[in-house]
């Protein structure tokens, strides 16, 4: 996985970036004002430092869709040639208006960094590491902006600080970010998906992934290209066909999966489990407990039930227990060694091809996606590649103790991919194809095989019986072609994702779990910029100063101006350790278990913080009380509320309308920043700090309330297994509002 962290990395400088940006013009506009006397003039003065914020907001307007449309790369590209440009005008600056403009081009960099890093990390992050990763912007904004307080720290040393020089040096990290951008960032696998460059992002996965077999997660990309569709929850167990299982729960064997083993001889079968699976019986649960309770929302259970079911997945140690492995494999006869897209052979007689694209084209793939893998499949489980069944066999899942290897039909987090095929004859005798894609997970734990059927009702099993438990989200293919349908295929058959590719439309917005997620998004951004942190940071140096820093400062002949900088700079290195904790822990834990656990340690620090204002007491005793509460703010700020709420908006929207849907979030996120940046002052006037403290206070508590009945766990889970749920989860609210 060392590639995907790299490219993370990598990406993550854009942040660093806003980061620097943030703090030296936080330390120039003292600089600024007296060159320009700005000093009568403060609006002049807080549209300085707010043009960036205007800049950011103009741009996030359109960065989604047209990111949609030209690709996550050539953005963060252009957001590198904006920070450069911004970089050099205000190096240059001879007056206001020309600092004014040079802010601007810097709030276009600024917008399309925050924005898009988060979006083009998770879609080339594995599940496993995602959230860690997708901390990193976290992490280099804060780095960021202590190493630019440090050196804007050392230019106020000096005897005429250069405010030019201090908003110019911006140029010089800019231009590393620009090379990275050009050079090694590669361009999102899954945004060239959904244009049907198969080609160029199954070499973008090989590259990140460290492996050549990256049939399944291919397969995974082309299924995320779909908005909305018809998903049920189901459950097999899959074992030997020959495996004598003793459990009426079971379905006969007219309704059998066949799968087949490389092996001659050897054959396995996913047997459904009658009525409701067992993951959807506790998400049912789950529903009808929150239906009678009218808040927790069903998707919430609905994720709480997958993470029950599966509590390894997306753990860090999820390497240390077995995937579910490369299980499916076409018969002995069959071609085992084809690729997904690239070596695809074509249904008889069909030779289809992009449209527009010539012959000598990576792009000139063949359609169906996948090969005929047999003549004649009953409800046959067709696999996203080939793989080895011997992992099977002897009852043992264990496939590797470091998680290197996943197996062709892995996409990531322990789940599977793989198609169901059946021929039904239909009212004209003729037969007719049947297709459905399947996303599998194990539910059974490999230390007792026996002991893999123990949540079911009735079931018994021989000793040494080998068989695993399923848990299965079956839907139609996102490219499944009703036209090629009606010509009776044999096998599956499916068009080419270039033949579908469009851009984002605002029609899908208002499907069901498009709707849920962007209500989820939408409402965790807004929350978290009046949580109070804007108001902790305006109040910081005034509480560090009554706490005799400020005194200590000046005894070492320090001025003002330079004590407020390394006053800031000091607090920002304390966010970096806590940001590090965060990063180990947002695959273990969870987002929404952070959330839960951070967000109390805010609402505590701000209530300290109102009765500190409010109750008379000492000056060393209110100074201790007040850094400590500050020092903790922050500290679990950065941990939970900080990184949280961007990596749900990059994780919970399916690729089509991913760009779009996070626009629309980074919008609410920008609009409230300028709203509470500058409604602060006034608020200080009218109600005074305990007032502003205990309104932050109030927000945060309803924050945990939101959190926990709308927000819920997607640690390590495809992102396109996300969306599935999400419109899972969308349908049974609707559903539980209806009843």
């Amino acid at each position: 996985m060392s590639g995907a962290v790299l490219v993370a990395v990598a990406a993550a400088i854009g942040n660093l970036l806003q980061g620097w940006d943030n703090a030296t013009i936080a330390g120039a506009v003292l600089y600024i004002k007296r060159e320009f006397k700005l000093e009568s003039e403060p609006t002049i003065e807080g549209l300085i430092v707010a043009m960036s914020l205007i800049g950011a907001t103009c741009i996030t307007t359109c960065s989604g869709g047209i990111s949609d449309w030209l690709g996550r790369r050539p953005m963060l590209i252009i957001s590198s040639v904006l920070y450069f440009l911004s970089g050099l005008v205000m190096l240059w600056s001879p007056n206001v208006y020309i600092l004014l403009l040079a802010r601007l081009l810097d709030g276009f960099g600024v917008g399309l960094a925050v924005t898009l890093v988060p979006v083009y990390i998770s879609e080339t992050a594995p599940p496993e590491i995602r959230g860690l990763l997708n901390t990193l912007p976290q992490f280099t904004g804060s780095f960021g902006m202590f190493f630019s307080y440090c050196m804007v720290f050392g230019m106020s040393l000096t005897d005429l600080p250069n405010w030019r020089m201090m908003l110019g040096v911006l140029s010089i990290p800019s231009l590393v970010y620009f090379a990275l951008t050009v050079f090694f960032l590669p361009e999102s696998p899954r945004w060239l998906v959904s244009k049907g460059r198969m080609r160029e992002a199954k070499k973008v996965l090989q590259r990140l992934r460290g492996r050549e077999d990256v049939a399944g997660e291919m397969a995974l990309l082309v299924e995320g290209l779909g908005v909305g569709g018809e998903t049920s929850i189901e459950e097999y167990i899959i074992g030997p066909a020959n495996e004598d299982i003793e459990d009426q729960d079971i379905s006969a064997d007219k309704d059998q999966i066949k799968l087949y083993g490389p092996e001659q001889g050897l054959s396995w079968v996913a047997r459904p489990v009658t009525g409701q699976s067992t993951l959807g019986l506790v998400s049912r649960h789950g529903s009808l407990a929150s239906q009678r309770s009218g808040l927790v929302d069903p998707l919430v259970t609905l994720f709480g039930s997958v993470h029950e079911k599966f509590p390894e997945t997306g753990s860090m140690r999820s390497a240390l227990f077995p995937h579910f492995g490369s299980m499916f494999s076409v018969g002995g006869n069959q071609a085992r060694n084809e690729e997904w897209d690239d070596d695809i052979v074509p249904r008889d007689g069909e030779d289809y091809q992009s449209d527009g694209v010539g012959a000598d084209s990576d792009d000139n793939l063949h359609s169906p996606l996948i090969s005929r893998q047999t003549t004649s499949l009953d409800k046959d489980i067709v696999p996203a590649g080939h793989g080895s069944l011997a992992s099977l066999r002897h009852g043992s899942l264990l496939q590797s103790t470091t998680g290197d290897h996943v197996g062709s039909m892995g996409i990531g987090g322990g789940w599977q991919i793989a198609w169901q095929l059946s021929e039904k004859e239909g009212p004209d005798g003729k037969k007719q194809g049947g297709f459905k894609r399947i996303y599998l997970h194990q539910e059974s734990v490999p230390g007792s095989m026996r002991g893999s059927l123990v949540s079911l009702p009735g079931a018994e099993a021989p000793a040494d019986s080998e068989y695993v438990q399923a848990a299965a989200l079956v839907s139609q293919p996102a490219l499944y072609s009703t036209e090629l349908m009606k010509q009776h295929p044999v096998g599956p058959a499916m068009v080419h994702p270039a033949e579908t590719a469009k851009g984002p439309s605002w029609k899908d917005l208002f499907e069901p779990g498009v709707k849920h997620a962007l209500a989820v998004g939408v409402g965790i951004q807004l929350l978290q910029q009046f949580s109070g942190i804007n108001g902790v940071l305006y109040y910081t140096p005034q509480i560090l100063e009554q706490a005799g820093v400020g005194v200590l400062l000046s005894n070492l002949g320090i001025s003002s101006s330079s004590a407020s900088l390394l006053i800031s700079g000091i607090t920002t290195l304390l966010m970096l350790p806590s940001i590090a904790v965060a990063m180990r822990l947002m695959d273990v834990a969870g987002r929404r278990s952070l959330l839960l656990t951070t967000i109390p340690v805010l609402i505590t620090s701000l209530v300290i913080l109102v009765i500190g204002s409010v109750v008379e007491m000492g000056k060393v005793v209110h100074a201790a009380i007040s850094t400590v509460s500050v020092v903790l703010y922050f500290c679990f700020f950065v941990m939970g509320f900080g990184p949280i709420p961007n990596i749900l908006c990059a994780e919970i929207f399916p690729t089509r309308v991913r760009g779009l849907c996070i626009a629309i979030c980074a919008l609410t996120f920008w609009i409230c920043d300028i709203i509470v940046t500058y409604s602060l002052p006034v608020l200080l006037k009218s109600i005074g700090l305990a007032g502003v403290f205990g309104m932050y206070a109030v927000v945060c508590i309803i924050s945990w309330v939101f959190v926990f009945l709308k927000v819920p766990e997607t640690k390590g889970m495809p992102l396109e297994v996300i969306t599935e749920f999400f419109s899972v989860g969308a349908k049974q609210a609707s559903a539980a509002k209806n009843n």
